[in-house]
This record gives structure tokens, C-alpha cells and sequence, in this order.
């Protein structure tokens, strides 16, 4: 008696095709609508295709520190600037040197200009700098005028940003006491308030001297450097551009320095103590909004030195009267908040708040982040730069593109017939997702497409019609065999998914590691080249094997029609295997590739 035939469960289950072209459409359609809301429903091009603006800057010479403009440090502010501007590395702005002293930057069209300038041109040096005296931003009026001045000791400023007030200013009796009054705080800008012998002793000096000019003391070095440094401050107008701009230059962080800054609309100006915490301290810092106030702040995490600096001189502001429990943060000689301090702030961290926009806290953050340049630099020129030449390229490159796929598509028509069509709707919808990824990372990281990157975008075409060619052929083999359709679609699919994995993740790796050692436009190429090699692993593991298994039950493909490219006999397919019956004799076993 034979024993019953036990059921086998053929290589490679069939499945449930419907979920995954279920997935694959959900994806295509997220990323279509997400590309529409985003309102970029294009890729954003680079600055060979749609042009941009080309930045020269140059290094500039400070007195005793000429041997400081070297390769090392222009290669450094190289790298700061390239991060500062490309974030992730793909939004295509290049920055290179020329010569000795000078960095090309050029910057793809669609960036907003006015930042990217300012992401380059900025040094990014960061004070933390005790405030002695405060005042608007115009001179102050002539000898003899009557006129308010800064005081040290003002009460009623208003906290950074809220630009709506300012400090409370008192009359100066004369010019030596208020250079004394200077001296003492640029000696000490965090000491406790002058002690009662002090003050006595100041009064008695008015007693005995009441016309300044005649009987006040000679004064000291200190006196001295202080009276120079309140007539400086009293004659800067920052509403003037010009004087606006030197007011803090060349200032060194040991010493006491005059700044201007604003306050809402309005201009200010501080005469600021030696520096107490600077920019390295700042381990880490970014923009974003502060949920309880609505508002956009810069966030800093200091490092654990600079916090034990920063909760130290907090600690010695919190004693103080307005305006000299304030602090004032300098940006690049520049005051761009100062904010009163009622405790020692600990823990190492701090905010910058007061009139922030989105873009410009987050260019801030960026900026501090990714560090100090070296160098100062200039700006030497700024062109507009053209994309009739990459234009030219472009329509050279799509027009060859164009033939390519035309060849592909003719070849998989002739060889694969019905097959074909299979292998091009699956490119259709590769293309789909390539270009509607490439539209939302442009507005997402910055990413741009150059022409490398479209080069990447035509030599994956081959790359994904390579996948489908693998499993046809596996496919082709299994009828070749004596199989029907669709065990042979199930049973070449582990085969044809080995192969197609590692293809592609030779592909893969070759992309990313030319994305890592190299720069510029060559990452464009790079990026493409890993993404699309990605989207084919998707596309033939979720739409062309689930549709290879649907189609396989049509009869059109399953009875091997002479155009659906799986013809047995077109393809020399060996007949079933099977032994004569004899009259009497027992039945031939069934051979196993009958079943």
C-alpha cells in the first residue's frame, strides 16, 4: 500500500502581495501631498543649474599677528563656514580658498542671501562681559550743555529685548569724578559699591574743590585710561553705521571695550568690563522657542569650566545695583542682549533671549555651535553668478538620460515583451519617490541637485532595471526547468533577493563612502547614488515582486502566451518528466517537479 502524500509547502511562500503595493501606495502619496504642503514642488537646483551668488572674502592682517593667516587656519575657517552654510553637507553651497588670503563662497539661488552673508562674514567671537555704564546710542551733548550720562549705578533698565526703556541716567558734577567712578568699576567691575570712607573721602574732595576744573586731583594711570575711555563713549553715535561698526573692533577680551547694540528699534551703547566667560566656554547651543513665553530664545551648554565661570561671575553681579548686575553677551564686538542677574546662575546652562526671530536664533545657535573662525574676514566682492552654462549642461545630460532609458526600454520590450511592462511601471514609481524625497530634502536639510547629483539620478536607472533583469532571469530559469508560473515566481525569489541585496549594498556602500572622503559637487553625486540605490531595494521588495505574484495568476502570463515574454518554448523549456504506463504494471511514481 503507498503511503499518502504529505503536503509540502512549496520555496518561498507566496504571501499577501496586497499589503505590501498597500504600503508602497501609502508612502507615494504621503510624500506627494507632504510635497504640497510644503509648497516645494520642486527639487531646489544648485548653483550650476539655477545660479546663485558668489562671496569673496579675504583674511584680514591684524597688527602683530600677520603670521596667522597660514594654511592651517584658512583651511579651519574653510571647514567652519562649510558647515555653517551646507548643515548636513548637501545643500550644495561651495566654499574653497584662492591664494593665500582669500575664500570663494558660493551660495546656490533660493538661499536667503542676507543670512548666508551673514553665516560667513560673521567671526563669531562670544564675550560675557560685566556692564559698567549705559546709555543710548547718540553723542552726548557739548561742555557746558546740560546733558545726562551714563551712570554707574543707574537704577529702572529694563531687561534685554524688550527694547522699551532704558536706564535712568544722573547728572555728572565733573568730568574727573565720573572718570573716577570709572576707573573704580573698570579695577573691580564685579567688587561690592565703594565703602563709607570712600564715599566720605569723595565728598570731602567736592568740598574743598568746587570748580572741578581747578582743584580736582591729578589723576592716575587708571583715572586716566578711564576719563579717555568716558569721553570715547560719550562722543560714539551708534545710529552712525560707521562708527557703529568700529566700536568694538580690536578690542582684546582682557580689557574694558565700548559697544553698541539694539534695543527694539533703537540703538545703545555700554562701556563693558574685561571679558569673564568667552565663546569656547559654550559647549553647545541652539535656537528654539520658549513654550511658556512664545518666544525665541538661543539655548547655551557650557562646558564644566566655563559654567564654574559663569555661576562665579553671576554670583558677583547678583550683589550689584542696575545697571551693573547686568551682563552683557558680545557677538563679534557687538551687544546682542544684556540681561540683569538677581542669583548666581549654576548648572551650566544659560539662555539669550530678547527680539529673536526664528531664523535668526537658529543662525545664532549655528553659529556658536560649530565655533569661533580663526581669522577676521572682509568682504571683498559679491557677483551674481549665471546658470546659462549648467543650463547647457543639464539639457546635454537629460537629453542623453532621455536616450539611455529610451535604449533600456526598447531592449526590455524586445527581450522581456509583456515582462517589460512590469519593469517599467516599477521605474515609474521609482521616479515618483526619487523625485518627490529630492522636493521635501530640499526645504528638510538644504539638499540641492547639481549636475553630478543628476548623473547620480541617471546611472540608478541602471542600477534598478539591473534588479528587475535578475529576477526575470530567475524566473525564466525556474520555466526553463519545467515549472509553471507561479511556483516559478515563488521559488526564484529567494535566489533573485540574495543577488539583489548584495548588488545593491556594494552599490550602497560605495556611495557612502564616496560621500565621506570627498567634497563639494562630488557628494551631490554620492547622496543620489545611496538614495536611489535605497528606493530600489524598496520599490523591488514591495512592488515589483507583489506584482510579479498577481500577474502570475492571470492567464494572459500563467498559460505562457508567445508576448508575455515567459512563452515555455520560446524559452527551451524541458516537458514534465514522466514515465509510460505498462498494462499491469504499477503506476510510475510522480516525479517531484510534477507537483
Amino acid at each position: 500500500m503507498a503511503a499518502p502524500k504529505k503536503g509540502r509547502r512549496p520555496t518561498g511562500a507566496q504571501g499577501r502581495p496586497g499589503r505590501a503595493l498597500a504600503i508602497i501606495l501609502i508612502a507615494m502619496v504621503a510624500l506627494t501631498a507632504g510635497m504640497f504642503i510644503s509648497k516645494q514642488t520642486t527639487p531646489r537646483l544648485g548653483i550650476d543649474l539655477a545660479g546663485g551668488t558668489s562671496i569673496t572674502l579675504k583674511a584680514k592682517s591684524e597688527p602683530g599677528k600677520e603670521s596667522a593667516i597660514n594654511e592651517t587656519n584658512m583651511n579651519t575657517a574653510v571647514g567652519i563656514i562649510d558647515r555653517r552654510v551646507n548643515g548636513l553637507g548637501v545643500s550644495e553651497a561651495e566654499v574653497q580658498t584662492q591664494g593665500r588670503d582669500h575664500i570663494i563662497v558660493n551660495i546656490p539661488k533660493g538661499t536667503n542671501e542676507q543670512q548666508a552673508r551673514e553665516q560667513v562674514g560673521t567671526t563669531a567671537q562670544l564675550y560675557f562681559r560685566p556692564v559698567i555704564a549705559f546709555a543710548d546710542g547718540s553723542p552726548a551733548a557739548p561742555e557746558g550743555t546740560p546733558s545726562p550720562s551714563p551712570s554707574a549705578s543707574g537704577s529702572g533698565a529694563p531687561k534685554a529685548g524688550d527694547g522699551k526703556t532704558s536706564p535712568s541716567a544722573t547728572p555728572s558734577s565733573s568730568a574727573t569724578s565720573q572718570g573716577r567712578a570709572l576707573s573704580e568699576a573698570l579695577k573691580a567691575p564685579a567688587a561690592p559699591t565703594p565703602s563709607p570712607s570712600a564715599s566720605e573721602s569723595k565728598k570731602a574732595d567736592d568740598t574743598k574743590a568746587p570748580s572741578p576744573s581747578a582743584s580736582a586731583p591729578a589723576p592716575t594711570g587708571d583715572e586716566a585710561a578711564a576719563a579717555a575711555l568716558q569721553a570715547k563713549f560719550a562722543a560714539l553715535d551708534c545710529n552712525d553705521p560707521a562708527q557703529r561698526a568700529a566700536a568694538g573692533q580690536g578690542a582684546k577680551p582682557e580689557e574694558p571695550m565700548i559697544a553698541c547694540g539694539q534695543r527694539g528699534d533703537a540703538w545703545s551703547k555700554w562701556v563693558l568690563g574685561p571679558a569673564q566667560v568667552n565663546g569656547q566656554d559654550v559647549k553647545e547651543a541652539k535656537g528654539q522657542i520658549d513654550p511658556q513665553r512664545g518666544q525665541w530664545i538661543v539655548t547655551m551648554q557650557f562646558t564644566d569650566k566655563g559654567a564654574d565661570k559663569f555661576a562665579k561671575i553671576t554670583g558677583e553681579l547678583a550683589t550689584k545695583q542696575m545697571p551693573q548686575n547686568q551682563f552683557a553677551i558680545v557677538l563679534d564686538g557687538k551687544v546682542i542682549s544684556d540681561p540683569s542677574v538677581s542669583q548666581a546662575l549654576t548648572g551650566g546652562n544659560a539662555e539669550i533671549s530678547g527680539g529673536f526671530t526664528q531664523q535668526s536664533a537658529q543662525d545664532l545657535g549655528n553659529m556658536l555651535s560649530y565655533g569661533a573662525l580663526p581669522l577676521s574676514f572682509s568682504e571683498d566682492s559679491v557677483t551674481t553668478v549665471t546658470a546659462a552654462l549648467g543650463g547647457e549642461q543639464l539639457k546635454a545630460g537629460l537629453i542623453a538620460g532621455a536616450i539611455g532609458l529610451a535604449l533600456v526600454v526598447i531592449y526590455l520590450l524586445v527581450y522581456y515583451r509583456g515582462l517589460a511592462f512590469i519593469a517599467i511601471v516599477s521605474l515609474l514609481v521609482s521616479a515618483i519617490l526619487t523625485y518627490t524625497i529630492m522636493s521635501l530634502l530640499g526645504k528638510g536639510i538644504g539638499f540641492a541637485l547639481n549636475l553630478p547629483a543628476v548623473c547620480g539620478a541617471i546611472v540608478a536607472i541602471g542600477i534598478t532595471a539591473d534588479s528587475f533583469i535578475v529576477y526575470f532571469e530567475r524566473i525564466r530559469d525556474e520555466i526553463r526547468e519545467g515549472r509553471t508560473l507561479r511556483p516559478a515566481v515563488e521559488r526564484a525569489w529567494p535566489r533573485a533577493r540574495r543577488t539583489i541585496l548584495v548588488s545593491d549594498f556594494v552599490s550602497f556602500l560605495a556611495a557612502a563612502v564616496l560621500f565621506i572622503v570627498t567634497v563639494g559637487k562630488v557628494q551631490g553625486f554620492a547622496f543620489t547614488l545611496g538614495l536611489t540605490t535605497l528606493l530600489d531595494v524598496v520599490v523591488v521588495f514591495l512592488f515589483t515582486k507583489p506584482v510579479m505574484t498577481l500577474v502570475a495568476r492571470t492567464k494572459f502570463f500563467a498559460s505562457g502566451h508567445p508576448w508575455s515574454g515567459l512563452d515555455p518554448k520560446r524559452l527551451g523549456a524541458k516537458p514534465p518528466l514522466r514515465r509510460s504506463r505498462r498494462t499491469g504494471s504499477a503506476p510510475a511514481p510522480v516525479d517531484a517537479k510534477e507537483a
